[in-house]
Parts: structure tokens; sequence; C-alpha cells
């Protein structure tokens, strides 16, 4: 920096050294935008380094997922972490590229790791916006311009679902030879003298059920739609509906009792009760006949219970026979009774319940996580590890044959799965011998041991299932909605709740959407006669069904 008597007297002079100094003054504030816009990029870089290493881990855990096991066993909540923190990264990611993009100083390129966009739905109408294109050559002013081709840009947005008020007009007429007054006959409503059409009672169903809105929300929705509708008025359309659809209901259970295999399994249910809740039951039985290459239709019936005793599912499957797939519930015993009438029912155990056990006690990757987080953990069990092992084994062999015939499957099972369960059950028993006490691991092998005849019919039968997943399947979605929807009402309610979860998730087994397949439906039971209702059912609605039902 000059002092005062080193600045020249000129004027001249100064003013040479004034912008002299300006310029760089200027190449200081250019250096320090590209050395902040350089970080900006540089930081763009490193979140994109973590965002693909996040998303390489998201996909080594799926595969490890897919080939070794259940997601309920197999790390489905740290995949649900990953899934989030990609979303954070990402966004992260989105938000350094836009300040990237802000500063006005050229940095270094950098590269980001592409989305893959595929087309957007072709079933999605179009909204064609044109921008005005210059009337004149920009560069001569010319008006002689013609048109090469064009660019289009296509994004995906929402216009919110829209409300109608059908009016059905039904004119009368006079006959003026006879003076006869004709009118043709009311329309009918699902709900008698109701002003609910059937697609917005579907769609009422189908969120409450399906999506697991209970009528708390979705009334406070339509409120913010401008459409005030009380939860006690839905709640009288809910129950009108599952009063409408009680044949197809009763169809769908009669036909889910053909079957000659059903899975089983029962979930709780709080139900509200003075002052508290107490705890019920549903129960489903599902008819999957994929497994080993069935023609029948599949189907998942729904029952509601105010407890668990025993009586319950034997009276469900009171009038039927064949081979239950289910759990060790002891409520199940009656049933598999050998002078039962009107005929046998053979038990078949779920070796995923099975293996459970012995992989709560070998989980290394838990035992870990305990132990980065300073909890006490549990020492793993190298017997219960090998289990683990042997089990997997005879797993990777049913994969392989899934979706094949019941002959094909039960030829596999002799020659490649029965000699691995005959090693296992001569391991099991003798390390049974050695085990003392009544800990959690000898409870791991008395589960299987003292059941080995069920656990041993696949090898049997070739239409028996490994594991009893189908119902587990079904019972999924309930637990999920429990959390939402806290308890049901009463017990009828929760009869009206297995109703409903019937038709709707045999709806989804048959590959139809719920809401489309509701609609329809209840626009139609009213005037189709009880030999033709079997018409309405899923997997005969699929073949019929017309584009945009609702």
């Amino acid at each position: 920096m000059l002092t005062t008597d080193e600045l020249p007297d000129d004027v001249e002079a100064l003013k040479a050294l004034v912008l002299e100094e300006r310029a760089a003054r200027l190449a200081i504030d250019a250096a320090l935008l590209a050395s902040h816009a350089e970080c900006a990029a540089l930081e763009a870089v490193r979140k994109d380094r973590d965002a693909t290493i996040a998303y390489l881990q998201l996909q080594v855990q799926k595969m490890q997922r897919d080939k070794f096991g259940r997601s309920s066993e197999r790390k489905q909540h740290l995949l649900e972490q990953f899934q989030l923190a990609l979303e954070d990264i990402d966004g992260d990611l989105a938000e350094a590229e836009e300040k990237v993009d802000a500063a006005a100083t050229k940095v270094g390129p950098h590269t980001r790791r592409q989305p893959k966009r595929g087309p957007l739905p072709e079933h999605l109408p179009r909204e064609r916006v044109v921008i005005p294109a210059p009337q004149a050559c920009p560069c001569c002013g010319s008006d002689k311009l013609s048109k090469l081709g064009e660019d289009v840009t296509e994004t995906l947005d929402v216009i919110p679902r829209q409300f109608i008020v059908r009016q059905t007009v039904r004119e009368r007429f006079s006959c003026r030879a006879c003076e006869t007054i004709t009118q043709p006959p009311a329309p009918f409503h699902v709900i008698a003298r109701g002003r609910a059409g059937p697609s917005l009672l579907a769609m009422i169903l189908w969120s409450k059920y399906v999506m697991h809105l209970p009528l708390t929300r979705q009334a406070e929705a339509f409120q913010h739609e401008g459409i005030p509708l009380e939860v006690s008025t839905m709640a009288d359309w809910v129950g009108a509906c599952a009063a409408a659809l009680e044949p197809l209901t009763e169809l769908i259970r009669a036909e889910g009792f053909t079957a000659s295999r059903l899975h089983g399994d029962d979930t709780t249910v709080p139900v509200l009760a003075r002052g508290k809740t107490r705890t019920g039951r549903l129960w489903v039985y599902v008819r999957d006949d994929v497994p080993f290459g069935g023609t029948g239709p599949p189907v998942a019936m729904y029952f509601y219970s105010p407890d668990r005793r025993g009586e319950h599912p034997q009276g469900h499957l009171k009038n039927w026979s064949g081979i239950l797939q289910a759990d060790a519930y002891g409520g199940f015993n009656a049933l598999y009774g050998e002078a039962r009438l009107p005929g046998l029912i053979r038990e078949a155990a779920c070796w995923a319940h099975a293996r459970r056990k012995f992989f709560e006690l070998a989980d290394i990757e838990a035992a870990a996580r305990k132990k980065a987080a300073g909890k006490t953990q549990k020492a793993i069990s190298p017997i219960a590890l090998e289990a683990v092992k042997r089990i997997d084994a005879v797993f990777d062999i049913e994969r392989a044959i899934n979706g094949q015939t019941a002959d094909d499957r039960l030829r596999v099972r002799r020659e490649s799965v029965k000699p691995r369960i005959d090693e296992l059950h001569d391991w099991m028993t003798a390390q049974r011998a050695r085990i003392f006490g009544k800990g959690d691991l000898a409870k791991a092998f008395d589960y299987m041991l003292k059941r080995w005849p069920a656990f041993t019919a696949f090898l049997e039968d070739g239409r028996i299932c490994l594991t009893n997943n189908a119902a587990e399947r079904m019972i999924r979605p309930l637990t999920l909605g429990r959390r939402n929807w806290t308890f049901a009402g009463s017990d009828r309610g929760g009869e009206r709740a297995a109703a409903i979860y019937t038709l709707l998730q045999t709806a989804k087994l048959n590959g139809v959407d719920p809401q489309a397949w509701l609609a329809d439906v209840l626009s139609r039971i009213a005037d189709t006669p009880t030999s033709r209702l079997p018409d309405l059912l899923p997997w005969n609605w699929k073949r019929d069904q017309k584009p945009n039902a609702i």
C-alpha cells in the first residue's frame, strides 16, 4: 500500500493508479467467487459419491435379503433406514447442485449420477402448452419463418380430484288417450335415500381398509376440498356397503373352503370397551395354489372373534377337511383328531417359524449393532447358527421348484430334500441330548422335534409349501392399518372389517384394482340376479371388466 508521500501529483497518474487498484480488487473478488463455487462443486461431488455408496449398499442389502431370507427377519428395518438416508443424500445433492448453478463463475466440471428416467405413463392425458414462437427473425427482422420441428418437455403434474353432483332425471308422461301417467323406476342406491354414488363409496372403503385412513382423516380431507361430510355419515355408508356386499363375501368364503389346502394365521385387534380397549382377534385363511401350479383363484377369508379361544378356528373350519398350514397354536389341535368329522385335517407346520427361533439366537448383525450401541447383547450360539445354515439349504432347493407342478415338486423333494431333512433330524436329536435345561435353544429344538411329522409333511405331498408366508402376507396389511385406526369400535365393527378385508384382499390377490372393482360392483349388484352374482367375483370380473370402470 502506498503512503501519502509516495502518491504522484499528476492527475493522469492518479487516475491510472486508481484504475489499477480497482482492477486488482475485481480480480481478487473473482478469485474468491471462483473459490466459493469450486468448493460448492467439490461438496456436490462428495455428496454424489456418498449417494452412490448408499445406493450400492442398498442394492447389496436387497440382494442379500432376496437370497438369504424373508424381509421381516433379514434387514427389513435396515433397508428402510438406508432408503430414508438415500432420500436425504439425494436432497442434499440437489441443493448443492443448485448452489453451483447459481454461481456466476465457471468452475471445473464434475459429474453426478443421473437418475434413470423412464417415459411418463402413456395412459395419462396430455395437456399441450405451446410457447409462442417469435413472429420475426431476431437476427435480421424478416417475417419469412418456416417451422423446422419442435422440442417437447413432459412434466408430471396433478389436478385436484373433482367432485360432481350427478342428476338422474326421470321424466313423467301422461297418455292423452287413457290419461295414464308413466315414469321410469327410480335408480338403485346402495344406501336407501342416500346421496353417495358408488365411486365415492368405493373410494371411502378403499381409503379406510387398503390405505388405512380412518374416517376422521378422510372427513378432514373432504372438508379441505369443500365437501363437508360427517364421520357418522360415512360410518353409516360403510355399514350399508358391507350389508349390500355380504352375498359376495359369502361366495368368496364358500369358494375358499373348496380348497384342499389352506394357510391359517391370526393377529390381535384392539376393540373399544368401557374406558379401555380389549383384545379381539382377526383370523385369515388363504387359498393359494400358485406354488404348485394350481388353477384355482387365490382367496383370502377373514373372520373376527372377541378372543383367541380354540373354539373360533374350530367353528370356522367345522365343515372343511384338507391340509392346514399354520403355526403351533394349541387351538388348532382339536382339528387334527383322527375321528374328526366330516374328515381329517392334516397339519403342515411352518419352517419359517421354526427357523426364526434359531435365527434370533444366531443373528450376528443384531449382536454387532447392540455392541456398537453399548447395549447388552446375547452370546451368539454356534449351534443355532449351524441350524440356520442347514435349514437355509432346504430353502434354497425349495425356491428353485416354486411354481412347478405338485408331482415335480414331490420328485425333487424326495431326491434332494429328504436326505438333508434326515441328516438335520439326526443332527438335531444329537444336539438336543447335549443341551440341558429349558433355555431358548432347547425350546427351539423342541419346537421342531415334537412336531416332526408336521414339519416333514411336505415330503409326502407336493402341494404343501415349506412356509406359512401366504397367510402372513395377508396379516401384514392388518398390522399396518392397526397403527392408524388404533382399534375397532365394537365386535360388530370387527366382523364388518373382516368382511370388507375379505373382499378387498381377494381382489388384490387376483390382480384386480380393489377400488375400480368395488365401484363397478356397487353400481351393479342390485340389478344382478342371484344366479349371476358369481360373475361379479374378482377372478371372473377381471376377464369382463371395462376400461375406466370408475
